[in-house]
């Protein structure tokens, strides 16, 4: 009889060459379990998806109470949908007033997309900057700005009136000008390896942002809903946005995202012409729902105030490791770095043989992410850095 496996590699488009093809039954909590019963502790969180961990109790019934009321209606925006109406008001609450229309899509690309479309419209304007190793997502707008060329060589010619900065090089922020829609920049580059902004480097950005009349969109979708600390990156760094764009950790593990501004920049998606951007599946009714109890339960609880001592234990533990060269982080996103690709890639593996799933950073091979769902304990930190010092000596005595 043909196996999940092989159906694995015949029927589904993959998107790597050497996936990691472990066949997960079930996940709980902060763990994943295979088709033979092994548990893994999942440092990844789906790429910073789960952030309260898989399956929340919270988010499950928040799943099931919609679907008996209806599923899909009719295109985003048509009819008044009460998981919709009540989502966004509940993101209008938790941000800065200039970030209070939100418009839901699918994903974390189509919240860049949609954002980079509002601010050629407000603006009048074509050309836009983003950094180099920076990660927007696959689809060819988010490609454009996609901060490594050996990506997008294949796919050219992709939008024109691109630029690309170099990330914490204040000096290049005089490249900004008036000819610039908006920047769009992660406030932290994830991709690139945990990237932190250097003081003062986002606040001259804004700076000069306003001096040019260019919109400034934070690209959240990986830092958004406490991984760093708070429920937003851009809280901790003086800095607003005049777009937001989040994803990912929004939807509890449903797939959602949005791109945030205020009405007088939004409404000119209405206008001239009318239906400027659309989306069927957008704010799907039952994703909103279990955002809603995601949001809900990340914001009345004090989940989020212990992120930053939980990343700080994983660092403290593990940094003076001689197999590490540095470890960056911020809250419980965290990057640690070896000093060659071929340890990282033997270490990848050892830790799946020893029960622990992470994953390599697109633009920093040398380095290993750890991002676990925030509702990990302090005991399961302990618990797991011991097997990760484990691993550490083993690649350490190879």
């Amino acid at each position: 009889m043909i196996t999940n496996r092989q159906l694995f590699f015949q029927h589904l488009a993959l998107p790597s060459s050497q996936p990691l093809a472990l066949e997960i039954e079930r996940a709980e909590g902060i763990f994943v379990f295979d088709n033979n019963g092994k548990r893994y502790c999942d440092l990844v969180s789906g790429v910073s998806v789960s952030n309260l961990g898989h399956r929340h109790p919270k988010v499950i019934q928040a799943i099931k109470d919609q679907l008996d009321k209806y599923l899909h209606l009719m295109v985003y925006g048509k009819y008044i949908q009460t998981p919709q109406v009540q989502l966004a008001t509940e993101l209008a609450k938790n941000l800065p007033e200039n970030l209070s229309s939100v418009y839901f899509v699918n994903s974390g690309s189509e919240a860049i997309e949609g954002a980079m479309k509002l601010a050629k419209r407000y603006s009048g304007k074509t050309e836009i900057i983003a950094f180099k190793k920076a990660y927007h997502g696959g689809t060819q707008g988010a490609l454009s700005i996609f901060g490594d060329e050996s990506f997008k060589q294949s796919y050219r010619p992709l939008l024109p009136a691109i630029r690309f900065l170099e990330f914490n090089n204040s000096n290049d922020l005089e490249k900004i000008s008036k000819e610039t829609a908006c920047v769009i920049i992660e406030p932290i580059q994830s991709e690139a390896g945990v990237i932190l902004p250097k003081e003062g480097f986002l606040i001259k950005l804004k700076k000069r942002c306003v001096e040019t009349e260019t919109l400034l969109v934070f690209d959240e979708v990986q830092l958004g809903f406490g991984r760093t600390g708070s429920l937003f990156c851009f809280e901790q760094l003086n800095v607003i946005p005049d777009i937001l764009c989040i994803a990912k950790a929004m939807g509890g593990g449903m797939p959602i995202g949005a791109f945030i501004s205020s009405k007088k920049i939004m409404s000119k998606l209405t206008y001239d012409p009318e239906l400027g951007h659309i989306t069927t599946f957008g704010g799907h009714p039952v994703c909103c729902a279990a955002a809603l109890a995601n949001l809900k339960e990340l914001t009345e609880t004090n989940l989020i105030s212990e992120v930053r001592e939980k990343g700080e234990m994983f660092i403290d533990i593990l940094k003076n490791h001689p197999v590490v060269k540095e470890i960056r982080g911020k809250g419980l996103m965290i990057a640690v770095e070896l000093y060659d690709i071929e340890k990282t890639d033997k270490l990848v593996n050892l830790f799946v043989e020893n029960g622990i799933i992470v994953d390599r950073f697109i633009f920093r091979p040398t380095a290993f992410r750890i991002a676990p769902p925030l509702i990990i304990t302090k005991e399961e930190i302990k618990y797991i850095c011991k097997i990760i010092l484990k691993c550490f000596d083993e690649l350490k005595f190879e």
